[in-house]
């Protein structure tokens, strides 16, 4: 990892810049294939399944019996882990249930919101060699509990034609309507303008590389609304002298296995702490099945030391980490000052993989700085806010006048007129 000793306030912006990829040609592909999913359907999502999964399909969606197998089949103790998980989750989002509460804005004006789930969404599940199953629960989920009319799941299966079970297993204990086999570009474009078999949504949730990346936000430029922008996962750790280097390594271990592409960065106010985590690093890495991933993540990642805990949280803030781990004595007083974050783990046992399963909170979060704007998926994410108000003739004499003058300046005569002929009838009432 790369070290930097005490930065100055203007290495800050420096150090918290990600690494940049040109994608130009990476969009002219998404676009090709978006462009040809829409217009072929079902046909041209086979094609590109046998092009690039390998799998050669009769048909694109998952039936009931592959469901109610995978199961029956599935490992007890993963079912009973899935089950867990959700349970958690569900009690966490069911806790963010919107209620609207009327509001007297003026004499005889009453206005208020009304939460309305949006009616079909759609969930991109990577799959490949880590086939995110966890995903599924902290996107169906909450979609559920919202009330979405259609929950659309798309994952590319594998060269035989099959889905991950723990995929369908999570899908059924959470509550997905329909499940299809197909991944990337094609299976983003199949939800955003609907094939023959895949229903149109009306929005994207769920995360993959930078083709489904690129795809998700050329299709929300005309089609549907997406979660969020996002890039290469990552982590943000600050540890003090007192942090055990151990758990620290182990954190920015499991956060560089994700891909070659991620973000680990350690900032520390002990300089001591630099080399015991490097240790630890060195130790747990060859451990690990996915090694050569994580160590390649590790060459471009950082280890920072900063003269103390105001200065790292003045960095985190600038950073705005996807995932932001405080294991420091005083993480409930920097808790505090976290202003950009997609979710905070405090203390030294809440570990970034706790929030990616089974603590109960969202994983799916803003990454590549976003978090200076985006929340993580919520069951907001999945509603709309409907505004309703009722005004009365008293509600007219309250706020008639101050309408036909806004109005009248804004040079709108028929707004102007809309409210003057319901101020003239209620004058002669």
């Amino acid at each position: 990892m790369l070290i930097t000793k005490y930065p100055s306030i203007e290495d800050f912006k420096r150090l918290c810049t990600r690494p940049h990829i040109d994608t130009t040609q990476l969009n002219a592909t998404v676009h090709a294939i978006l462009d040809d999913v829409r217009e072929r359907g079902d046909d041209a999502v086979r094609e590109y399944e046998k092009k690039f999964d390998k799998a050669e399909l009769d048909t694109l969606q998952v039936t009931q019996e592959e469901i109610d197998e995978a199961y029956m089949n599935i490992e007890p103790e993963l079912r009973d882990a899935i089950v867990l998980a959700h349970n958690n989750i569900l009690a966490f989002h069911e806790a963010q249930r919107f209620t609207g509460t009327k509001v007297k804005t003026a004499p005889g004006v009453v206005c208020w919101q009304k939460s309305v789930a949006i009616e079909k969404v759609g969930l991109y599940i990577p799959g490949g060699t880590a086939p995110l199953f966890s995903t599924v629960l902290m996107l169906a989920t909450p979609a559920k509990i919202a009330g979405c009319r259609d929950i659309v799941l798309c994952t590319p299966p594998s060269p035989d034609g099959i889905v991950h079970p723990a995929i369908l297993v999570a899908a059924k204990v959470a509550g997905v309507s329909h499940i299809f086999k197909c991944g990337g570009v094609q299976a983003i474009g199949a939800m955003a303008y609907g094939t023959q078999s895949v229903p149109k949504v009306y929005k994207i949730f769920g995360p993959g590389n930078q083709y489904v990346m690129a795809a998700k936000q050329q299709v929300s430029l005309h089609e549907v609304a997406i979660d969020m922008p996002a890039g290469p996962s990552e982590v943000l750790v600050i540890a003090d002298h007192a942090s055990r280097a151990d758990f620290v390594a182990a954190d920015l271990l499991s956060q560089a296995e994700h891909g070659i592409d991620s973000q680990v960065v350690l900032i520390t106010t002990s300089e001591e702490k630099i080399e015991e985590v490097g240790k630890a690093l060195a130790e747990q890495l060859e451990k690990l099945p996915r090694k050569d991933i994580a160590a390649k993540t590790l060459e471009n990642s950082q280890m920072i030391l900063v003269h103390d805990t105001t200065e790292a949280m003045e960095l985190s803030n600038i950073y705005a980490p996807e995932h932001l781990i405080l294991n420091t004595i005083d993480y409930a007083t920097l808790a505090e000052k976290v202003v950009n974050a997609g979710s905070v783990f405090l203390g030294e046992y809440a570990c970034e993989s706790a929030g990616d399963y089974a603590s109960g909170t969202n994983h799916t979060l803003p990454t590549h700085g976003y978090a200076t704007s985006y929340s993580g998926v919520n069951l907001d994410s999945f509603n709309k806010k409907i505004t309703f108000q009722h005004i009365n003739e008293e509600g007219i004499r309250s706020i008639g006048h101050a309408v036909e003058v806004m109005a009248h300046h804004e040079r709108l005569d028929a707004h102007r007129n809309a409210m003057t002929v319901r101020t003239e009838s209620v004058e002669k009432s």
